[in-house]
């Protein structure tokens, strides 16, 4: 724990670019393959988080542990399970969050700087409804309001988590398998 503790502050005193997070972060895991599912719950969790998923560059950080699961021998499927547990309870809490704050969310930041996200979040849900829950996790800065607005607009919870869970699974398999089954295939086939 201190080790992880001295790189963040490390991180910190430098003022590193994206790239330099996702070495460090990969370079976290590959060393220290204990942390790989805490880790990588919390990408998970703070990507699909209404507000942190603003501010963490978690997708791209996600994707190169993938491939870092491939090269690496990480067995996948607990990897897999973590970035989906993390995904679910993000957006179940962003869907909270949107129940018990209702319309003062709009208030908050860093929505209250980016108010246009919310409009956006709530057009797609209004259009979409529940398929919107579950699109909703695949485009960007949507993944962070829609669950949001779900609970804004007291979306009944059982379709909501099942919306969510289906997304949260498909989208862990979809961000981690690219790099990780596809280093081993082709490896296969070039190797």
């Amino acid at each position: 724990m201190r080790i992880l503790g001295q790189r963040i502050s490390g991180i910190k005193e430098t003022g590193l670019n994206l790239n330099d997070i996702i070495h460090w972060v990969s370079e976290v895991v590959r060393q220290h393959e204990g942390w790989a599912i805490p880790i990588i719950f919390f990408l998970a969790f703070g990507e699909s988080l209404a507000f942190l998923s603003l501010l963490l560059p978690a997708t791209v950080i996600l994707l190169a542990l993938g491939a870092l699961i491939g090269e690496s021998g990480i067995a996948f499927w607990p990897i897999w399970a973590a970035a989906a547990a993390g995904a679910f309870f993000g957006d179940w809490l962003s869907y909270w969050v949107g129940y018990h704050y209702q319309q003062r969310v709009a208030h908050m930041w860093p929505l209250s700087r980016n108010p246009q996200l919310l409009v956006r979040g709530h057009a797609f849900f209004e259009r979409w409804g529940v398929l919107g829950i579950f699109f909703g996790r695949f485009f960007g800065p949507l993944r962070a309001v829609v669950p949001l607005v779900g609970g804004i607009c007291a979306m009944p919870q059982r379709y909501f988590q099942l919306a969510n869970i289906t997304s949260a699974m498909i989208w862990a398999f979809g961000i981690l398998a690219p790099g990780a089954f596809g280093i081993k295939w082709l490896s296969q086939w070039f190797g």
